[in-house]
Order: C-alpha cells, then structure tokens, then sequence
C-alpha cells in the first residue's frame, strides 16, 4: 500500500512539474529523422542549402550520405531505434507513446527535462512503472547530473553514470549484480535518445578534417605577425615557435599525474584528481564527454608553469597591468577524443593563443561578422545557444557551410603547433584525439580600445568574465594602462580615427571608380 502510494505521489508531481515546464524551444535544433540500416552504416539526409550559399549555387542534392560508427562502439542502449524505423515496420506500435501515461504527448526532450527534477530514488522507483519509463529514467545525462551536483568530483567512473552514482553512494551494494544489468525494450523509436547515442560513437568523416585553408607561417619576426595577421585581426597557424618548452617533452600522463598527486583540476562544474580523470575518459562514450579546463594550474602545480612560456609573439599582455585582478587568463586543457568546445567568442574581446603539447585538434573559426549556422546569440550577447553538440553540428551543419560565400577558417592542429584566434572570431574545437594543450588569452595595443570598449558597455555586468569585480573592472584597467603607459590610449584612439578617415575615403572612390576600366562612373 504505501509503495502504491509512493508512485500516486510521484506521478502527481510528475504531472505537475509538466505543467509549469515551459514548452520545448525545438526550433533552434535542426535535428533530422533517422534510419537505421545497420550498426555500421547510418544513412541522414543533408542539409538544406543555406541563405549564405552563392547565388549561382544549385543546392545540394536530396541524396543520402553514410556514416562510420567507431569500432568501440557499444549496442544500441536499451534497443532504442530511430524514429524511421518506425515507419519501415508498419505493423509496429512506439512502446514509446505506450507507457507515459499523460506524458507522452510531451517532446522526449521535455519529458527528460521534467526527469532531472526527481532524486535517484524517484527514477528508480519509476524505472518500474513501464518499459517507457524504464528508458527514460536510465537516460545516462541524468545520472551525469546527479554525479557531478551531488559528489562533488569525489567519485571513480564506473563504467556508467548510474553505476558510478550507485557505487559512490551505496558502497555496499554490488553494481556487478543483475541488478544494474540493462534489458532492450522492443520497438522503442525515438530520435532523440538516437542521436545521443550516434553523436557519442560516430567517427569523424574525413570530408570533415579535409578542409585546411588556414594561413600556416614558421619563424616570422614579429613585426611581420603584428602587420599581417594580429592588425588585420586574421588567424594564423604558427609552427615551430615552441620547440624549445620543456612540457613538449615532458607532459604525458604518467609524468602529469606524478607531478600533481592528489591535486583536483577543474572539468566542468567539479575538481577532479587527474588519475579519476584519466580513468573517466578511458571509459567514457558520451555525446559531450567532460573537459579538464584549470584556470589555475599554475598555482595548484607551479612546476607545470615553469615548462612553457608564452611566444614571442603574444608577449605583450596589457592585461598583466592589474597583477592579482586581472581575469582568468590562461587554461591547462586536457580531453580524449571527442571532447572539446563549442561555437563561442573568447572572452572580455580578446585575442587568445592555443598551443597542443600532446594529441591533435580540428579547428572552425568564422569571422566576427559572421554567426555561424546553429549558433543564436542574444541581441546583446550575453547569451548564447548553440543547442546541438559538436558532432551533431558537423552532421547537421558544416556540410551548408562549404557553399558560402565567407567560408570558415579550418584546420588541424597537431602537437608543437600554436594557433591564433584574433578577437571576436567564433570558434569550434574538437580533439581528434586524447589532447593536452596550454592556451592564453591576452591584450596587446592592437586589441586595447576593442577591451576597453566591451568592458564598458551597460551590461558589462553579465558580459564581464574570469573575475569577481565585474562591474569596477573597466575603471580599475583603464586607471592602471594610464598609470603605467601615460598617453598611450590617446595616441591608439588617434590612430584608430585616423584610420577609419582613410576607410571612409577607400569606400568613397571604390564606389564611383570602375576598376575595370580605369574610369569614373556615376552611382545615384
């Protein structure tokens, strides 16, 4: 009797919390309607041709396109099958719809956001209602959440989220039982559970890695970096300007553990020691698979600081004016294959360097008058939604971005190699492999005023990033570069004037000069 009423209580408050979610913002995820063929072969439509395309373009083709699974990659979980499925089996009914009670009008992603309301107790208790809710409720980016908000990083990954909760917080129990062991649930279709799966076990297409159209330099002066690339704000893969770091070497995860012990990183929202990070990405297949992203390596381990030092040609950092106060400025970044960041502007307007010491990285960048497909920031950027993973953009969206007239910068970017992301360019990065890299973000006098600028716009307050003074900032920078370079923001605002005069007057005679014929023409 009372568990019966235990799940009349829980099923209330299920209906309840449905009632006061809002409705499923689908309309900024472009998600496809799959058929699966086989476990080796994923067959998706391409994309719809793009309004940037070329005018003369034709659009692509309505045919399909297959996909490599990774050779690791483990069954179907739980026997969930694309939506298309559906369709190829008349005679089936979705077991989906079948055990949601009135929930099953509700978008899969819906119903899994009213599910991360409930404890583990609640899931499991729920798990028993239908097979319906049995998926749901073992849905693996639940778990994930219940690890990382409720153990604090102080958890071994187990194989699974479920299983490591279960371990951490129940040591008694046997997660090697049947207890844990999951069963398939014939025809239950859903697209969305799909693509989780697909977008953690899909292997990177090699059209995906083929375009590299970056600028690559080795051993240019500095004057000549400043002059073509950081002035112009272009990116630019340099090689060779890091031979000399002792982390090039040195850094391998035997030496990284040994030097740092049981000192936690920062990956996502928890600290973790690196050993429990190591075992983690060994094990993990997940759609978006947990970043070691430390601000504060160097002081945590201060012998990892020492082994690198900054290019020659990122050596001015106006920001070093404010000593202690100055924003977060520079990561340690650790990931296996798979990890790495989504579309995003790097923070406070400025200018960042990313050098790889150990693995490969495959580089988007679009310039900062271009939002790149699938991305929709806030009118006053303080937000932004890119709603798909890394993988589920490359299968939804690069393929659009080959027709456009402003193509994205692309690269890979290979150990002993440091590239360059001028100031507001958006950028995309994933590792190819397990990857260590060093990266810095920094102010130099070509990228001051654009600093100055954005940290003292209104709502400074939510843009501001990496510091606890968030609104005093611009005061207490502007305070220090007056005191330690007298004149010196005159003289860059001078120049800037002086040059947008010039750029006036280009776009005045370029409008009424006919470069064709030498001659002037008229233009009403």
């Amino acid at each position: 009797m009372k568990g019966s009423l235990k799940m009349t209580n829980l099923l209330s408050r299920i209906r309840k919390s449905s009632k006061k979610t809002k409705t499923s913002t689908n309309k900024h995820r472009n998600r496809k309607r799959f058929k699966l063929r086989n476990q080796n072969a994923i067959s998706i439509p391409k994309d719809l041709p793009s309004p940037h395309e070329e005018e003369d373009e034709e659009g692509e083709e309505n045919a399909e396109e297959g996909f490599k699974l990774k050779s690791s990659a483990p069954l179907l979980t739980h026997g969930v099958q694309p939506l298309g499925n559906l369709y190829l089996n008349p005679g089936s009914i979705n077991s989906r719809d079948t055990g949601l009670g009135n929930l099953h009008t509700l978008s899969d992603e819906l119903v899994l956001e009213i599910l991360g309301f409930l404890d583990s107790t609640d899931l499991g208790v729920l798990s028993t209602v239908s097979k319906s809710f049995y998926v749901f409720t073992n849905h693996e980016p639940l778990w994930r959440n219940l690890v990382l908000e409720n153990l604090n990083g102080g958890f071994q990954f187990n194989g699974s989220w479920k299983s490591t909760y279960v371990a951490a917080s129940y040591p008694s129990f046997d997660i090697s039982s049947n207890a844990l062991k999951s069963f398939k649930v014939r025809d239950f279709y859903s697209d969305y559970l799909f693509q989780s799966w697909l977008c953690a076990n899909l292997e990177m297409k090699p059209e995906w890695l083929e375009r590299d159209n970056i600028v690559r330099k080795r051993g240019i002066s500095v004057e000549e970096f400043v002059l073509k690339f950081e002035e112009p704000n272009k990116p630019v893969l340099l090689e060779g300007c890091i031979d000399n770091w002792d982390a090039l070497e040195n850094w391998d995860r035997d030496y990284l553990m040994q030097l740092s012990g049981d000192v936690k990183f920062a990956v996502g929202p928890v600290e973790m020691k690196l050993g429990d990070y190591f075992r983690y990405s060994d094990q993990v297949r997940e759609e978006r698979p947990l970043y070691l992203f430390d601000p504060k390596f160097a002081e945590k381990v201060p012998k990892l600081g020492s082994e690198y030092e900054v290019p020659v040609y990122f050596r001015e950092d106006l920001f070093g004016v404010l000593g202690s106060e100055r924003p977060d400025y520079r990561w340690i970044i650790i990931g296996p294959a798979g990890s790495g960041s989504s579309f995003h502007v790097d923070p406070n307007s400025t200018s960042a360097w990313n050098a790889v010491i150990k693995g490969s990285k495959k580089w988007i960048l679009f310039p900062p008058d271009v939002i790149p497909p699938g991305v929709h920031p806030s009118p006053d950027g303080a937000e932004v939604a890119s709603p798909v993973s890394i993988i589920e953009w490359f299968m939804n969206f690069y393929g659009s971005t080959k027709n456009w007239k402003k193509k994205p910068v692309e690269c890979v970017c290979k150990a002993g190699e440091v590239i360059f992301v001028p100031n507001g360019w958006w950028h995309l990065v994933i590792n190819l492999e397990e990857s260590i890299a060093i990266t810095q973000n920094y102010v130099s006098r070509r990228n001051l005023l654009n600093v100055l600028d954005f940290l003292n716009r209104p709502n400074a307050s939510t843009l501001v990033s990496g510091t606890r003074d968030r609104v005093n900032l611009y005061d207490k920078f502007k305070n220090a570069i007056e005191a330690s370079f007298p004149g010196e923001m005159d003289e860059l605002a001078r120049k800037e004037a002086e040059k947008k005069i010039q750029q006036k007057k280009l776009s005045f005679w370029d409008s009424v000069s006919d470069s064709n014929a030498g001659a002037f023409k008229f233009s009403f």
